[in-house]
């Protein structure tokens, strides 16, 4: 735990200044309240979090945004033309008044509903841990090469944030860590680093649609993002290069380093937009398998540690933890709703999957 302690306190150095400008968590209304960072997104454009305050409790949920990503010069530009920037950049998906799930409120079944939140918007295109800025340069519609940088300082915004949680949450009963799509990868990258903080204290992860990235041509994004630059100093991570890295390696290392850590996934296991995204990075339409690289990620994380639990449902769907199919979807016969609160409240959770459905995979939950 030495390299987990100077990795800390290089965080609080680093986020220092920002600090003293925020809020604390007393002086927040009751709703949603946004806090302006000394950070940027990655068109420069300023950086906020989104805090909600709970009635009463302590139990405490960081929620990691999701939103694409980006990796080369057209995509990152968002004045690009034709302009095939991924979701990262819209604003609006990045307003959790505007999302459902987890954040409804007002649902009775919501296993969150009593929890203080805090909401990582997701703007950077690095799924959270970028390193710093990048430049780019390609050829717009015209012919005309073009020079773009992109701030990806996912690790920089998430840092500052995290810890003005830390200082304003010194002893919560209990912690989630819960992502979508970018966020998934960005909150098992960050729950290792969050339990290690608080020690004794539950921790759990809940990573929702991001267990299919298993192409080989990965590697592409983490020399983009610069992925490796802040890795703390784990065993796991020792030689760890950006052509070298996997997001299975931020599960099994976040969870062997923190006895207080439970790690669990989610995944449709035909999810239209991670097949969309890894055919971006490069791989061929037909070329590789969804459901296979899902169940890929499941056994090379299950090897490397001594506890993961997974839900993994059929269909197409993409994410749910922000969708009202958070507490419809059942898969055999194990309502999703009643697997994340048990998971959360300590209880006894298995693995369920849709390939012991009868109608297999394919089909959306009813």
């Amino acid at each position: 735990m030495k390299y987990l302690a100077v990795f800390v306190v290089f965080l609080f150095a680093t986020v220092s200044a920002a600090q003293n400008s925020m809020p604390s968590i007393e002086s927040l209304d009751t709703g949603w309240n946004s806090i302006a960072t000394d950070g940027v997104c990655s068109a420069g454009s300023p950086h906020q979090f989104y805090v909600k305050p709970a009635v009463q409790g302590d139990d405490l949920l960081v929620f990691f945004n999701g939103g694409g990503g980006c990796w080369f010069g057209q995509a990152c530009d968002l004045s690009a033309q034709p302009n095939i920037h991924s979701p990262f950049a819209d604003m609006d998906q990045n307003n959790p008044a505007l999302a459902g799930g987890v954040f409804d409120f007002e649902n009775s079944e919501n296993p969150f509903a009593d929890y203080n939140v805090v909401f990582l918007p997701y703007c950077t295109g690095d799924v959270h841990i970028g390193g710093g800025e990048r430049n780019y340069t390609y050829q717009n519609a015209g012919g005309e090469e073009v020079n773009y940088t992109a701030y990806h300082n996912g690790y920089e915004n998430s840092s500052a944030v995290l810890s003005w949680v830390y200082d304003n949450f010194e002893s919560p009963d209990k912690i989630v860590l819960a992502g979508s799509s970018a966020g998934a990868i960005g909150s098992s990258f960050y729950s290792g680093i969050v339990a290690g903080h608080y020690g004794d204290t539950p921790v759990v992860l809940v990573a929702d649609a991001a267990g299919g990235y298993g192409s080989p041509l990965m590697s592409i994004t983490h020399e983009a993002w610069n992925s490796t630059a802040n890795l703390p100093g784990w065993p796991e991570y020792l030689n760890e290069t950006n052509s070298t890295i996997s997001f299975e390696e931020f599960y099994i290392a976040s969870a062997n380093n923190n006895s207080n850590l439970t790690i669990a996934q989610y995944n449709a296991a035909e999810d239209e937009t991670q097949k969309m995204f890894t055919q971006l990075i490069g791989d061929a339409p037909g070329s590789f398998s969804l459901p296979q690289r899902v169940f890929n990620n499941y056994q090379e994380i299950e090897s490397g540690v001594d506890e993961f639990y997974t839900y993994t449902a059929g269909g197409p769907l993409h994410m749910i933890l922000v969708l009202q199919e958070f507490y419809q979807y059942e898969v055999e016969g194990v309502r999703f709703v009643d697997w994340v609160s048990d998971l959360v409240n300590g209880n006894a959770v298995r693995d369920v999957s849709c390939v012991n459905e009868v109608n297999g995979c394919l089909q959306a939950p009813n």
